[in-house]
């Protein structure tokens, strides 16, 4: 039988008895019973529960060596009260999400509209089993545990919000990607039509138009054909969190479903959200839409709008190869988006072929002396007559602070403003070639805000459709979440996960090797770089341990960490 294990806030039994004997209360949680004082197995209504496993609350203070845990996790005490984990056989983890009935009691619940719906008649089955779950990680070994698991998306039998009483409002903050209209359109569209919803509204302006700015009513009709433009009806912004301010403004309104568009900042802010959200007893659910051009976030297998940005860089990519062919030693130098990442920039150079040499944020390189980026760009032109270069915003930004004094400025989400590494190469190559008295021709091309501001491709329409629905199903059924696709299946994902770590190119793995291939570059890698960029990948795909976690638990998280979400094949 499962355990679920639902940490107390931070505040609740805080004169519990603490066990002395360690390995002791250990087997008597994997028991599932503490020995001492323990709160009653929670027993909500049939229909209320969340999922089939059998609930135990457990106080902070019996979980063995707390302060290692606490030292070996990002996750804090005070987030604790929020992680939800339920163990199973074969090392079995589910990694679960909050859900209405964890803090609001004898909610009613209501049959699911789509039973009902002519468009649905055909479906086989019109509901996700509530023990469907999907791995993190889904190549596995003949003897390997089973591993952490995330909540499968999809509609419930039951729901926890009537059509009549939903009141629903939509935001999107950070910066454009292609895709923000379509899920707009479709979180519309799917509330009004698949659930009956009428009272759907847009926030303007990112967070701050919750307090900020006049909502503004939205119908099927008012957002029918705003998948076809760029942008997003709603208008962004950076920053202007105040999650108090929010809250109330939610609670004023009487609003009960949020659905937050945004990056992993904007998933922070949700979080927050949720947790105040929680702290009041709120009956209101919280939905993530992750949002990332550069595709970046944690877990999932990629973010919308990733492959229209790909798309449409490597028609930059092809203009470039175009000007440089046209020139004596022509250079095209592409500038493109991956502030911390570079799969943009790596995925345009494989689909394009057309490029000499691509620069990413997570393999470091070097400009002068034997096997630098200009000795070998000299030495491509010899033999080729013309070059194409890829560069990502984020990279080589350790040289530039080297050659020009930068501050350690920040934009209103709080990330770091970044010197143009593509402006700081073309007068580095320049000058070089000065030197040699070499004659040659270089066209700068940054394509970022057209690449940000184009409508999404069919491939990105089609995701960003399912992604919207998924998030609609879980919101009514009284969960809050991250919705993502994890290994080809569409989950809710903790908040924390998305959160916690960036998904990075692995430089250590087969599709960078691939690239290095394509294009006959050097890796400009000694073996102490590629040391630490294992250690580094290693650290960095180990999911925070949450707190009160068994060595089962920790075991399966770590065992799930070793093959990344995104793995390559």
């Amino acid at each position: 039988m499962a355990s679920h294990i639902i940490l107390p806030p931070e505040d609740a039994d805080e004169n519990h008895h603490r066990e002395e004997d360690g390995e002791e209360e250990e087997e008597r949680e994997e028991l599932g019973h503490d020995g001492g004082e323990r709160a009653p197995p929670e027993q909500p209504p049939k229909a209320a529960l969340p999922f089939s496993a059998t609930c135990v609350r457990i106080s902070r203070d019996s979980y063995p060596n707390l302060r290692a845990l606490r030292n070996a996790s990002s996750v804090s005490l005070a987030d604790a009260a929020y992680v939800k984990i339920s163990e199973g056989d074969f090392g079995y983890v589910l990694d679960d999400v909050p859900h209405l009935t964890d803090y609001v009691p004898d909610i009613p619940t209501y049959p699911n509209p789509l039973q009902d719906h002519p468009a649905y008649s055909t479906v086989k089955q019109y509901f996700v089993n509530e023990d469907d779950t999907v791995p993190q990680k889904v190549v596995v070994q003949k003897n390997s545990r089973r591993g952490v698991h995330f909540r499968r998306a999809g509609p419930r039998q039951r729901i926890y919000f009537g059509p009549d009483e939903v009141k629903a409002c939509i935001v999107t903050c950070g910066g454009l990607c292609p895709g923000l209209n379509t899920v707009i359109r479709e979180l519309v569209c799917g509330l009004s039509h698949m659930y009956n919803v009428n009272s759907i509204f847009g926030i303007q302006n990112g967070y701050k138009g919750f307090y900020s700015s006049n909502y503004l009513p939205l119908t099927p009709k008012s957002v029918n054909d705003i998948h076809k433009r760029g942008g997003t009806i709603l208008g962004t912004s950076r920053g202007g969190h105040d999650t108090k301010k929010i809250v109330d403004n939610i609670q004023d309104r009487g609003i009960n479903q949020v659905y937050i568009i945004g990056g992993d900042g904007t998933q922070k802010g949700a979080y927050d959200i949720f947790k105040e959200i929680r702290k009041r007893s709120l009956k209101v659910s919280v939905a993530g839409v992750p949002k990332t051009i550069d595709n970046d976030i944690a877990i999932i297998d990629k973010s919308f709008g990733f492959d229209t940005a790909v798309e449409e860089a490597q028609r930059a990519i092809d203009s470039a190869h175009v000007e440089a062919c046209s020139a004596e030693n022509g250079i095209g130098l592409v500038k493109l988006m991956g502030r911390y990442s570079g799969f943009i920039a790596m995925c345009a150079t494989l689909a394009s072929r057309d490029v000499d040499c691509c620069l990413i944020p997570e393999s470091p390189f070097y400009m002068d002396g034997e096997g630098g980026l200009l000795e070998y760009i000299e030495r491509r032109l010899k033999e080729n007559k013309h070059m194409v270069i890829v560069v990502a915003e984020g990279a080589g930004q350790d040289l530039i602070a080297k050659s020009i004094a930068k501050s350690d400025q920040q934009d209103a989400s709080g990330n770091k403003l970044l010197l143009d590494i593509g402006l700081w190469l073309t007068h580095k190559i320049k000058d070089y070639f000065k030197t040699k008295k070499m004659e040659m021709t270089i066209k700068y091309i940054d394509p970022t805000y057209m690449i940000r501001a184009i409508p999404s491709n069919a491939s990105d329409n089609v995701y960003c459709t399912l992604l919207a629905h998924s998030a609609i199903h879980g919101a009514m059924a009284g969960y809050s979440f991250t919705v993502g696709m994890v290994n080809g299946r569409h989950t809710y994902i903790p908040f924390y996960r998305v959160t916690s770590t960036r998904n990075k190119v692995k430089i250590t793995d087969r599709m960078w090797a691939r690239l290095l291939s394509s294009t006959n570059q050097p890796s400009f890698l000694s073996q102490k770089d590629i040391d630490e960029a294992m250690e580094d990948d290693r650290l960095a795909n180990r999911p925070p341990l949450p707190m009160g976690a068994n060595h089962r638990v920790a075991s399966s998280f770590e065992q799930s960490s070793s093959t990344s979400s995104n793995g390559e094949i």
